[in-house]
């Protein structure tokens, strides 16, 4: 039987108008014992869009039909634009829609879209002909009530732009006010809104951790994981069993450590380290053997599937699997034997992989050690630390001297590093937010850094050379319109990338990112820089990284913690010892460019999570300080106003433009900037700026904040002496007696 691609390839070929499933039995010559797959098939091509389905039970290819299936992004202002699945030719960009032409589409839906004209500057507007699959039929929001006891619920998420109508009795025990959780019962019609009933309160928007709750929720990421799948890890039990081992290489006699963060719980990668008699290093990086226990097909990995990523948040972390695994039986913990996959690598003193091996294998770690002990060892060069680890000490210098090789190597290849440094909350013991500072990214991040990038490359590679279908890693070059507009904005500072728009490189961004180091336009420059690369993402064709400067790169390194790395550990598997019944030709490859597709956007769902959270804290923060002023730096120029961060505090707001009434600013998009057209005064991405905290809107998780010059110069025109009118009554004008 085909597979659903060559079925959409023989109805491309071969079939030229939207045909019955008969028509195509016989067009696709298929026996009648296959006519119950074809139909199955057919469904999956028409639930992706590669299909639509139209009337008289015909399939029809959408492209054909002018028709474009797409997920649909609502603007909190009514209208939409929807993001194509594939390329689509004449469209550069996405399809904008019109409010009155959402057709009742909620924000995420995936859709199916007609190009109805193209604007004459450039733009090209659509109208949603279908709704193809609803995102979700929960939301959530804050119940109120109207004058005569209408209850409604205003959804959360400003790109939902309908409020909910709950009828009565179906509130549950929620009160005005509080926020809830609400199941669509009735989607929007052309004539009607929504409706829903209530099934959860999670609280006001004072109740601790109340806004994990609900980003949790809003964006459709469970919080528990599915009993089938619990029920699966939990017997697995807590322990490798004798059976386990048998076949693989022994690594348990081997130095061997992890290294991470104070506050983390799940460890999936260990180093082994040595010193050849060449000079050249051996390197072991060994991973959890996440693929021993999680099946194909299994509830484990089915549910896994779905998150595709662990979600981690200031408070709390939302992982992949239960934490039976997670944090136990694939966790490697100190002084335990535990299964691993391993790469390791012959690497000498330029850099280079002069060979490698791959291995199932065993290891028993011999010490849990934080980036902070590390980098007292050896940065810090701490007695005490050095005493409690002495005999770890030689293998962790061994690292640092590796780590020095691979650094090198990276940077005369041009790879990027944007080394900005991020929030960090400290809390007390309710959880409440009492500072927010920079979290420190030692050497001993780095050198793990390093060794991670080598071991995912290594792996890319040498799934490439066996031609074993995987996912890989990809980063494509930025677009050449958005290098230019970049290129203008460095040269108004007097900086320049040193090459065309067209032929770009890694490594002219990063000679630029060298020039910036230390200076006050460094941080907002980057961010403009990062704006003007393209997204990271999983594909199946090895399309290169362009931001590390890498020809192949895959996600080995974190099965616990992200889907596509166990896909990867699947495949490595294969490549060594056949697989468990699986050939790499039919049942995954298939399923790949979807599993490229899926744990892509589920990536982009949980930054997005972890994004709003750290911004509700981070406004919460700022409640009690409104009337301060603050040191920032401007990081957004818009025709609206500045987006400031604040130095202390790590905190953006904006600055509205209506705030700027010392003026009528002009807004200059390529260079950034907003320009006074009576005093010239320039404010431009990149200044630093004083500011004070006007408003802290919490529904919507903004500040608004006021330029203090801005201000100082209205309150000095107001306070200036206008002229003086005349008291005394004019005099009458006397009468010409001549008239």
């Amino acid at each position: 039987m085909l597979t659903p691609k060559q079925i959409l390839d023989a109805i491309k070929s071969k079939v030229d108008h939207p045909a019955t499933i008969r028509e195509l039995m016989q067009r696709l010559k298929l026996s009648p014992e296959h006519r119950m797959t074809l139909r199955r098939r057919l469904a999956a091509l028409v639930e992706s869009g590669s299909l639509i389905k139209v009337r008289g039970n015909r399939y029809g290819l959408p492209d054909r039909m002018q028709l474009i299936p797409g997920r649909v992004t609502v603007n909190p202002r009514g209208f939409g634009f929807v993001t194509p699945d594939q390329a689509v030719v004449n469209l550069n960009g996405d399809l904008y829609i019109a409010g009155g032409n959402l057709n009742q589409a909620m924000h995420g839906d995936h859709v199916l879209a007609r190009v109805e004209h193209q604007r004459s500057e450039g733009r090209v507007e659509g109208r949603i002909v279908r709704i193809l699959e609803r995102v979700t039929d929960q939301l959530v929001g804050r119940l109120e009530m109207d004058e005569s006891g209408l209850a409604y619920v205003v959804p959360f998420d400003r790109r939902l732009v309908m409020d909910v109508h709950i009828p009565q009795g179906e509130t549950g025990e929620a009160k005005a006010g509080e926020l809830v959780t609400v199941v669509l019962t009735r989607f929007p019609g052309p004539t009607r809104g929504p409706v829903g009933r209530i099934t959860e309160v999670l609280g006001t928007l004072e109740t601790p951790g109340v806004d994990t709750e609900l980003i949790l929720r809003k964006v459709g990421i469970a919080d528990d994981h599915p009993e089938a799948a619990v029920a699966e890890a939990r017997k697995l039990g807590s322990k490798i069993r004798p059976r386990d081992i048998k076949g693989r290489q022994d690594f348990r006699a081997r130095q061997t450590v992890t290294i991470d963060g104070e506050t983390a719980r799940d460890f999936d990668d260990a180093i082994t380290l040595e010193k050849l008699p060449t000079g050249h290093f051996w390197l072991g990086v060994h991973i959890a053997d996440v693929s021993h226990y999680v099946e194909e097909g299994s509830a484990l990995d089915a549910a896994a599937y779905d998150r595709a990523t662990s979600v981690y948040f200031p408070d709390r972390a939302v992982h992949m699997f239960p934490e039976e695994l997670s944090t136990g039986l694939c966790s490697l913990n100190p002084n335990i034997d535990r299964l691993v996959q391993s790469c390791l690598m012959e690497i000498d003193t330029r850099g280079t992989v002069r060979r490698y091996e791959m291995h199932d294998g065993v290891i028993h770690s011999d010490a849990r050690l934080t980036y902070t002990d590390v980098n007292a060892i050896l940065v810090g060069r701490d007695p005490e630390t050095r005493t409690r680890y002495k005999s770890l000490v030689p293998m962790l210098e061994l690292m640092s001297d590796l780590f020095r090789v691979l650094k090198a190597r990276r940077r005369r290849r041009g790879s990027i590093d944007f080394d900005l440094p991020a929030a960090k909350f400290l809390t007390d013991d309710e959880g409440r937010v009492e500072a927010i500072v920079a979290e420190e990214r030692n050497q001993a991040h780095r050198i793990i850094e390093e060794c991670m990038l080598i071991a995912n490359e290594t792996v890319a590679s040498h799934l490439e050379d066996k031609g074993m279908p995987s996912l890989f890693r990809v980063h494509e070059s930025p677009d050449s319109v958005k290098v230019e507009e970049f290129e203008d904005f460095t040269a108004s500072l007097g900086y320049s990338l040193g090459a065309p728009s067209e032929g770009v490189a890694p490594r002219h961004f990063q000679r630029l990112l060298q020039r910036l180091r230390g200076k006050p336009e460094e941080r907002p420059v980057a961010f403009l820089m990062l704006r003007t690369m393209k997204q990271a993402r999983y594909d199946i064709q090895n399309r290169g990284h362009f931001g590390l400067a890498a020809s192949s790169y895959t996600h080995f390194t974190s099965p616990i913690r992200r889907y596509p790395d166990l896909v990867v550990h699947r495949a490595l598997r294969e490549t060594r010892v056949g697989g468990r019944g699986v050939s790499p030709g039919t049942a995954r490859a298939e399923a790949l460019p979807e599993m490229a597709r899926h744990t892509s956007e589920m990536e982009r769902r949980a930054e997005e999570a972890e994004r709003e959270v750290v911004q509700w804290k981070k406004v919460r923060f700022m409640v009690d300080k409104v009337g301060d002023e603050f040191t920032g730096y401007v990081t957004g120029v818009t025709a609206f106003g500045l987006f400031i961060e604040l130095v202390e505090h790590f905190v953006e707001g904006l600055v509205h433009i209506s705030s700027m009434a010392d003026d009528y600013y002009k807004f200059f998009e390529r260079r950034h900037e907003l320009r006074g057209e009576n005093s010239h005064k320039i404010y431009r991405l990149g200044d630093v700026v004083k500011v004070q905290l006007v408003r802290v809107d919490s529904d919507h998780r903004k500040l608004e904040l006021a330029l203090v010059e801005v201000l100082e110069r209205v309150r000095h025109h107001e306070a200036k002496p206008r002229p003086r009118k005349s008291t005394g009554r004019p005099k009458r004008a006397r009468r010409d007696r001549r008239v």
